[in-house]
C-alpha cells in the first residue's frame, strides 16, 4: 500500500509499507486438543562445568491446547508436568534435582504452564507468551513456536504437531544451588534452555 504526499514545490514523495507475511490459512484446524506424552517430549539443557550441557527430559505430564486457526490471538495452552519424572540419564543426579536443592518434588510436586497470549509472527512461526510456575513462583516467559504439521494417523486421530523453546534463568524459580570450580566459574549454568515436541490429538 503506498500513500503519497505532496509538498508546495509539488514534489511527490511515496511511502511504502509492507504487509506482514500471511501465514497459511489453518481454520479447519480450530478445536482442542490433548498433548500426547508418548509421541511428545518436554526437554531441558543446562551448562555443566563451564564446558558442555546436561540434557535432559520430564517424562510424565499432561497439556490441552485451544487452536484457533482463523485467529491464532484466541489459541491457548496449558501444561501440567510431573516433577518427580525428571530423566537426565543418570539416577544420582536425577536423586538430587527431586530434592530440596532443586525442585522439591515432594513439597512441589508439579509444575504447571498457563498461556496468557498468542501470536503469528510469519508464515509457521508463532509466539506464545504465559505464566510457568515452579515451586510456588510463577514468572512470565516467551515461547518461539513452530508449527510443522497436521495428519490424521493410522488409528483416525487428527493430530498436529509444534516445535518450540525457550531460555530461562532458573534462579527466578528459587532454583539457586551450585558450586564453585577451582579452575572458576560454577558447576551448573544458570541459563536453562527448554525445548518443546508436541504431537496434540484433536478431542472428539
Amino acid at each position: 500500500m503506498s500513500i503519497f504526499s505532496r509538498n508546495k514545490n509539488a514534489t511527490a514523495t511515496a511511502v511504502t509499507t509492507a504487509a506482514a507475511p500471511a501465514g497459511p490459512d489453518l481454520s479447519h484446524l480450530t478445536g482442542d486438543y490433548s498433548i500426547d506424552p508418548a509421541h511428545s517430549q518436554v526437554g531441558f539443557a543446562v551448562r555443566h562445568a563451564m564446558v558442555t550441557n546436561v540434557r535432559g527430559e520430564f517424562a510424565e505430564y499432561e497439556g490441552k491446547l485451544h487452536l484457533d486457526g482463523g485467529n491464532p490471538a484466541n489459541s491457548s495452552a496449558e501444561l501440567v508436568i510431573k516433577v518427580a519424572s525428571i530423566d537426565t540419564n543418570q539416577a544420582q543426579r536425577d536423586e538430587h534435582l527431586r530434592t530440596g536443592d532443586f525442585f522439591a518434588a515432594d513439597t512441589y510436586p508439579e509444575i504447571t504452564f498457563r498461556s496468557t497470549s498468542a501470536e503469528r509472527l510469519r508464515g509457521d512461526s508463532y509466539r506464545m507468551t504465559g505464566d510457568l510456575t515452579v515451586k510456588d513462583t510463577t514468572r512470565q516467559i516467551v515461547l518461539d513456536l513452530d508449527f510443522t504439521g497436521h495428519a490424521t494417523d493410522v488409528y483416525g486421530a487428527e493430530r498436529v504437531g509444534f516445535e518450540g523453546s525457550a531460555t530461562i534463568d532458573r534462579t527466578q524459580w528459587g532454583l539457586t544451588y551450585n558450586a564453585a570450580l577451582e579452575t572458576g566459574g560454577v558447576l551448573i549454568g544458570e541459563k536453562v534452555k527448554l525445548s518443546f515436541d508436541i504431537s496434540a490429538v484433536r478431542a472428539a
